[in-house]
Parts: C-alpha cells; sequence; structure tokens
C-alpha cells in the first residue's frame, strides 16, 4: 500500500452494478482508458468481481465490475451472483449501470438493493447514443422520484460520452484516505486469470447458444523463453460435454486457431511481447454445478 502523505489524498471503492449485458465492463474500460474487463454481446460475460484502479495525483478509485445481477437456475450463476451481492457491502458508493433501450421490471430488485446497503449511489443511463433525447427526460424523472440518488447520469459508454461527469461526481463522494495500490497499477487480475479471460472472451465473440457458457479457461503455465524473446503459455478450454468439444474445436480444427489467433493478437498487444499460445480441449462433464470442478479450474469466487 503506497501512501501520500505530503497532501490530502481521496481514495475508494465503487461497485459498477447493474442487469446482465448492461455496459458495466464497457464503462470500467472506458474509464480507466484500458482493458482490463473482457466484454461481449452476450449476456453474463463477466462471471466474478473484477478491480480496476484509476489513480490521479490526489485520489484513487478502485472500481469493482461485477457479474450481471439476475434470476440464477444453476449453482455457478447462483455464485456469479453472490459475488455481485458482496461487493455491494464491501464498497464505498454505488455506481448502478442501466440500459436505457432496454427496460424490464427486474431493474426495481436492484433498486431494492441500492435502498438495502444504505450507501450513496449514482445512476448512469447507458446507451443514449441509441434513443431520441426526448425518451430520456422521463426515465430520468421517473427514477430521481424514486430513491435519492447523488446524481443521475446520461451516457454512451462505448462513445465515451458522458464519462467525465461520472468521474466528477465520484471524486466528490471518495472519502479521505491513503491510496490501496501503487499508483501504476490498473487491476489485481493475476495474469494467469487475465490471460484466462481474454481467450473466453474470444470464446464468446465466436461461438453460440450454450457453448460459451458452458466453457471455462484455465492456464495451465506460463513460461519465459528468453532466448526466443517470447512468452509461452498453455491453457486449457474446459466444456461440459464431449459433443461440445467439436464445435469448440471446429472444421480441420479451424474454429481453436480462429480462437487462439484472436486470443494472442490481443494478449502481445497487452502484454507488448511474442506469444506462443498453446490451447487444449476437454470436457468436464456438468461442471457448473460442482463446486470442486469450479474450484478446479480456479475461477475465483469466495466461499
Amino acid at each position: 500500500m503506497s501512501k501520500n502523505s505530503s497532501k490530502t489524498t481521496k481514495s475508494g471503492f465503487v461497485a459498477i452494478i447493474g442487469l446482465p449485458n448492461v455496459g458495466k465492463s464497457t464503462l470500467l474500460n472506458q474509464l480507466l482508458g484500458t482493458k482490463v474487463s473482457i466484454v461481449s454481446p452476450k449476456p453474463q460475460t463477466t462471471r466474478f468481481n473484477i478491480k480496476g484502479v484509476l489513480t490521479r495525483n490526489d485520489f484513487q478509485i478502485i472500481f469493482v465490475d461485477t457479474p450481471g445481477i439476475h434470476d440464477a437456475k444453476s449453482l455457478f450463476n447462483q455464485l456469479m451472483v453472490k459475488e455481485a451481492l458482496n461487493a455491494l457491502q464491501e464498497v464505498d458508493i454505488i455506481l448502478w449501470v442501466m440500459d436505457v433501450t432496454h427496460r424490464i421490471p427486474e431493474e426495481e430488485k436492484i433498486l431494492d438493493l441500492i435502498k438495502k446497503a444504505n450507501k450513496p449511489a449514482i445512476l448512469v443511463l447507458n446507451k443514449i447514443d441509441l434513443i431520441k433525447k426526448q425518451e430520456l427526460l422521463p426515465i430520468i424523472d421517473y427514477f430521481s422520484k424514486l430513491h435519492d440518488f447523488h446524481a443521475i447520469i446520461p451516457i454512451s459508454a462505448l462513445k465515451n460520452d458522458g464519462l467525465d461527469r461520472v468521474l466528477n461526481e465520484l471524486i466528490k463522494l471518495l472519502p479521505e484516505g491513503p491510496f490501496y495500490y501503487e499508483s501504476h497499477q490498473v487491476t489485481d487480475l493475476p495474469l494467469n486469470l487475465l490471460i484466462a479471460e481474454i481467450i473466453r472472451e474470444k470464446i464468446f465473440l465466436l461461438t453460440y447458444q450454450e457453448i460459451p457458457y458452458s466453457t471455462a479457461v484455465k492456464v495451465e503455465e506460463i513460461k519465459e523463453e528468453p532466448e526466443k524473446n517470447l512468452l509461452y503459455i498453455q491453457a486449457t478450454i474446459f466444456i461440459e460435454r464431449d459433443s461440445q468439444k467439436g464445435i469448440i474445436i471446429g472444421k480441420g480444427g479451424r474454429m481453436l486457431k480462429k480462437i487462439g489467433t484472436l486470443a494472442r493478437e490481443e494478449l502481445e498487444f497487452l502484454l507488448g511481447k511474442k506469444i506462443y499460445l498453446d490451447l487444449w480441449v476437454k470436457a468436464l462433464k456438468d461442471w457448473r454445478e460442482r463446486k470442486t470442478y469450479i474450484r478446479r479450474i480456479a475461477i475465483p469466487f469466495r466461499e
């Protein structure tokens, strides 16, 4: 933990919460100016709480990107929702992200959770680039009467519109305190999990229906090879049934190669070095319903 004793600093934890697929991870990445949380057009992409750290001279915000809160049926999805609910208890500020293009009754459940948490909250109305301006005012008016939000801010996370205001309002709410992380650090995600998440993002982008949700990625080995000036990474893609293997591997291994190429290119850009990515596919029957399997795959849920 680094402390700055020469001047007053502000620091605090901010939970980014919302329904699945409202743009929480896109918002976090845009606020940080770099990618720490994976993004896809499919719901329930984020599986566990990911911290993103934004540090300036006199403040540090630790954002906690949470899984989408939804009616979870499987054990795995229940653990995902539990992660999000835990975050509400542990942060200083709540940032509720809502998709203005897709309003559903489940929003009311999130509002109940915010009221119970009894913490300062900012409502962020995302994807305003996709609706007419006159549609926005009734939404702002409706929610301003339901809860005493510190601010209600219309934004487009994708277009980086309105994010300066989000930051300014968060800074006003931050308590005084020392920095929790070194100023150069943007996430506390270990390298093996960051790599696994990037590979999983490519599976979400390239596969359909149940396949992305049935997969998990575990990095088995990371090895520096200085003589070749590269980083060797071996990772296993787990699926739930043998019949899904063919879809992930593809005809003549094409799908697996495509997943590997996209992941490798992004990892080379993020890590700034040449990478050899060695991907394997393995069936682990119904892993989403077995706590021992979830642990084995190294998904960092808390007990």
